[in-house]
């Protein structure tokens, strides 16, 4: 393992979207040296330039669709963030894009930190499990992917695990719960559940639920996630699946009434009768907290609430 005293290069591929702009600074506080990778095709420019006029950190406006490219950004660097994807909405769409770069560029950038012997941290999702047979969620069940995007996501740790037999390389696959926070593009389904029913209840209108709202999520607030990818940047454990999520589930009836009190309105959720599909989502924490030392630190009223107060201001 690296001497982490020494500053460390990091390249950090999707460096300019939500969750990389949240990664990037933390790094940058723990003395980093940052390159981030975008093709900034949903990069936030301005945020960009601010952070890189605080020194350390520089951009390199490249698809990680590009094998040399990637290989060349790699150059000098300890480790990389793989955070570079298409969003699972756009996967449903249109397959072909979200195989080229979840699965093609994924690959790129493990052959890539391969030839320069650069550790992983790949960003993977819960979204690897499917439809789970059981609450809390295990690294060890099985996994049933359903989406383009979800398949790419097993496939990526699939190929950083051939790459580890092959070459020898050391990473960790970090399976993200439902990531929400500042920044957050409004595609994710959750996000818009979220951003509809705070616009309603903005016009001082009820949110509309389907079905009983009994469907739940893990919502693992972005700066959890920041923090959980440094600390699997820096430690001694290496190739394995580790669930970021924090092992509550929120059902959408708990969450339309955490949003109800943030914006402080008297209003009662309106239920819109229907048969819903219900999927429940709860990661196993064990071994984020055993393997990690990570232990979610914002709860999902906390979390939310801010957001909430945050989008009112």
């Amino acid at each position: 393992m690296h001497d982490m005293t020494s500053a460390n290069s990091v390249l950090v591929t999707g460096g300019a979207g939500f969750i990389g702009l949240h990664v990037v600074p933390m790094l940058v506080e723990r003395g980093y040296e940052v390159r981030i990778l975008d093709n900034m095709s949903r990069g936030d420019r301005d945020r960009v330039a601010e952070l890189v006029s605080g020194g350390h950190i520089e951009v390199v406006e490249q698809d990680i669709r590009y094998g040399a490219a990637v290989h060349q950004a790699m150059r000098g660097c300890d480790a990389v963030v793989h955070l570079a994807a298409v969003s699972i909405n756009k996967s449903l769409a249109d397959p072909y894009e979200s195989i080229d770069v979840n699965l093609v560029g994924s690959h790129n950038v493990f052959a890539a930190a391969a030839d320069h012997q650069a550790r992983v941290v790949f960003a993977s999702s819960a979204s690897v499990y499917g439809d789970p047979h059981k609450i809390p969620m295990h690294e060890d069940d099985p996994l049933n992917p359903l989406t383009p995007y979800c398949i790419s996501k097993r496939a990526g740790e699939d190929l950083l695990a051939f790459y580890q037999r092959q070459r020898g390389l050391s990473w960790i696959a970090l399976r993200f719960f439902n990531v929400y926070g500042e920044g957050q593009k409004v595609t994710a389904y959750y996000t818009s559940v979220i951003n509809h029913f705070v616009a309603r209840l903005q016009n001082g209108e009820p949110p509309i639920i389907d079905g009983k709202g009994e469907q739940s999520m893990d919502f693992i607030h972005v700066q959890d996630v920041a923090r959980a990818t440094v600390l699997a940047l820096q430690s001694d454990a290496a190739n394995l699946p580790i669930n970021v999520g924090t092992g509550i589930d929120t059902s959408v009836a708990q969450l339309a009434r955490i949003l109800i009190d943030a914006v402080g309105i008297d209003v009662a959720p309106r239920f819109n009768a229907r048969d819903v599909l219900v999927s429940r989502r709860a990661a196993d924490t064990a071994r984020a907290k055993e393997v990690l030392g990570f232990e979610p630190s914002i709860t999902v009223e906390e979390g939310m609430t801010n957001l909430v107060k945050r989008s009112m201001s």
